[in-house]
């Protein structure tokens, strides 16, 4: 009888498209799951799959095998997931993919806390802004703002984060501070380009109730938003960010969250720049069943960002 490791390097690598996408997810050698593979078909006396430089096909067999030992398979991952907390102990890996910036200033401080209850569980953390594809990179879970989220996932909310318009005093001193919306049309703005699909975050302008995109003054755009804040902070421009991201700048003197007047009896076209949050997600592949580790997790995460510091909001300044 072929033995486990065999069978998860197959349905690995076919969940990943890849020999190496199933060794990396199982922690061995590409060698050793080619072996692995090799062993399964040898003893099966059939080829499951066939290999071209790119990518695998499943042979007529292969399709038949698959369809039998995947739902086993997965099975076996859920029994042992639940059984390890039933022991009150997470064994095993737990991959997290999160936004770069969400990663840097909210998750990784929250991280030794979270190993402290589960010393037995491994972290492996993912921090990009490009497109994670789930499945193929083995995540068991992924951290996004609403914008990003993907259709046909699991997702539960996490947290609402406050956005704000920030510039450097000396950027204010030299071009003053906006008072209303219209006013942010004559200043330098900074904008942020999502590097996962190539969009650039629209501001939150209204006109009439509905949104719209006016003529900005763009000084520059960058695909990273530390780094765009980092801009505003050395006189770049105004910079519309996330308040976790802008906090220690703003604690430390280099940047000055702004707010602007609020419009007053409303006059037709009247340009408005309402107030957003950026709500963030906890997103799972599997929308019946997640597993122990992931669960635990997550209420964490609901337990501990409500008291974060960087998440508490930050009081506006009008000019």
């Amino acid at each position: 009888m072929p033995n486990l490791r065999a069978i998860e390097t197959f349905v690995k690598a076919l969940e990943g498209g890849s020999i190496a996408s199933a060794a990396r997810q199982l922690g061995i050698s590409p060698a050793a799951a080619s072996q692995n593979l090799a062993r399964l078909e040898r003893e099966l006396g059939t080829r499951l799959i066939t290999r071209t430089t790119r990518s695998l096909a499943l042979t007529e067999a292969g399709e038949r095998y698959l369809a039998r030992v995947a739902p086993v398979l997965d099975e076996l991952e859920k029994a042992q997931s639940d059984a390890s907390l039933a022991q009150g102990e997470l064994h095993g890996r737990l991959r997290v993919a999160c936004m770069a910036a969400f990663g840097r200033h909210i998750l990784a401080p929250l991280l030794p806390a979270f190993k402290h209850r589960h010393p037995l569980l491994s972290l492996e953390l993912l921090v990009t802004d490009r497109h994670v594809d789930v499945l193929k990179e083995d995540v068991d879970i992924s951290l996004c703002y609403r914008d990003v989220l993907e259709p046909g996932m699991s997702v539960r909310p996490l947290t609402e984060v406050p956005r704000i318009l920030c510039a450097s005093p000396a950027y204010l001193i030299q071009h003053g501070h906006p008072q209303v919306a219209e006013d942010l049309l004559q200043h330098d703005c900074l904008l942020y380009r999502r590097e996962r699909d190539g969009r650039t975050m629209r501001w939150p302008f209204f006109r009439d109730g509905r949104r719209t995109d006016p003529p900005l003054k763009i000084a520059a755009i960058g695909t990273d938003i530390d780094t765009v804040t980092a801009l505003a902070a050395a006189g770049g421009g105004i910079a519309w960010v996330g308040a976790f991201v802008a906090r220690l700048h703003i604690q430390e003197g280099r940047l000055v969250p702004l707010a602007l007047k609020p419009a007053g009896r409303r006059q037709k076209g009247q340009l408005e720049f309402r107030a957003e949050t950026l709500d963030f997600f906890a997103c799972f592949r599997d929308r019946k069943y997640v597993p122990a580790k992931v669960r635990a997790f997550v209420d964490f995460l609901l337990e501990a960002l409500p008291e974060h510091p960087s998440l508490k909001r930050l009081p506006d300044h009008a000019g």
